[in-house]
C-alpha cells in the first residue's frame, strides 16, 4: 500500500482532544461536535480532503500524516507541535480606556480583538486591563484520532476539494479538458485570488496547465407574468 507524501491529497476523518481532560476541541464528525458543544454551522462536516504539507490542518497533525498508509491512527502532539507553548510576552497590559472608546466594558473572561489579535481578558485593575494573547490551547498536549480513508488520485476531485476548503464552499464544479480545468463558481472572486489559485493548483497538480473560472449565477425564478387587467364590460 502506498505511503502518504507531501502534496498527496488524502481523505481523512479526525477528532482532536485535550490530553488533560479528554475534552473534544476539533472534529469532522457533526454529531460529536454538537455533543461536545463546539458545533459551527459555518463548517462543512464529514470526511475532509486535504493536501498534505499545505497546512490545511494543524501543522503538527499535517506532518504526522507523512509516511503513513491509509488506516486508523492515534497521533499525540506536544504543545510545541500543536498550539505552541505559553509565552509571558503574549500577556500584555492594555489601557482600559482603549476598550471603553470601542464601547467595550472589559471584564475577566471576555474574549476581545485588539488590532487584529484575539485575546482573553484576565484581570481588570484601575485603568489597566491584563490581556492574554496566547492561543486558548497553548501549553496543552493534545491527541488526534485519525482515519485516513484513501489517497486521492483523480485530478478533478483534488481541485474541487482544494477550492472547497480554501473558499469554504459546499459545492464546486470542475471540468478538465486537454490539461485545462474549467471551474464553475456561483460567486466571483478577485482577480488576484484567481491568479493565486491557478498558480497553486498548477504547482500541486502538474498535469493542470491552465485554469479558467466561470461564474455561474443562480437562475432567478421565472419572471412573474403580468396579470391581465379585466376587460371592461360593454
Amino acid at each position: 500500500m502506498a505511503q502518504i507524501k507531501k502534496k498527496d491529497f488524502v481523505e481523512v476523518e479526525y477528532t482532536g482532544t485535550i490530553k488533560d481532560d479528554n475534552a473534544v476541541f476539533d472534529t469532522t464528525d457533526e454529531k460529536l461536535a454538537k455533543k461536545a458543544n463546539i458545533h459551527n454551522k459555518e463548517m462543512n462536516y464529514g470526511p475532509l480532503v486535504i493536501c498534505v504539507g499545505e497546512q490545511q490542518i494543524l501543522e503538527g497533525l499535517d506532518k504526522a500524516l507523512e509516511g503513513k498508509e491509509p488506516g486508523e491512527y492515534k497521533i499525540e502532539l506536544k504543545p510545541e507541535d500543536a498550539f505552541g507553548k505559553k509565552s509571558a510576552k503574549s500577556i500584555q497590559l492594555v489601557q482600559t480606556s482603549k476598550f471603553l472608546k470601542q464601547n467595550i466594558r472589559p471584564v475577566p473572561g471576555l474574549q476581545v480583538n485588539i488590532d487584529g489579535m484575539f485575546g482573553l481578558i484576565r484581570t481588570v485593575s484601575g485603568g489597566r486591563t491584563l490581556v492574554d494573547f496566547n492561543h486558548p490551547l497553548a501549553g496543552k498536549e493534545i491527541a488526534y484520532s485519525v482515519k485516513v480513508n484513501r489517497i486521492i488520485e483523480n485530478d478533478k476531485e483534488k481541485i474541487e476539494a482544494y477550492l472547497k476548503l480554501a473558499l469554504n464552499l459546499k459545492e464546486v464544479n470542475v471540468k478538465i479538458e486537454n490539461n485545462e480545468a474549467k471551474i464553475e463558481l456561483k460567486d466571483d472572486i478577485p482577480k488576484e485570488i484567481r491568479e493565486e489559485f491557478s498558480r497553486k493548483i498548477s504547482e500541486l497538480i502538474p498535469a493542470i496547465k491552465k485554469m479558467d473560472f466561470i461564474i455561474k449565477k443562480e437562475e432567478k425564478g421565472k419572471a412573474e407574468q403580468k396579470k391581465e387587467e379585466p376587460k371592461p364590460k360593454i
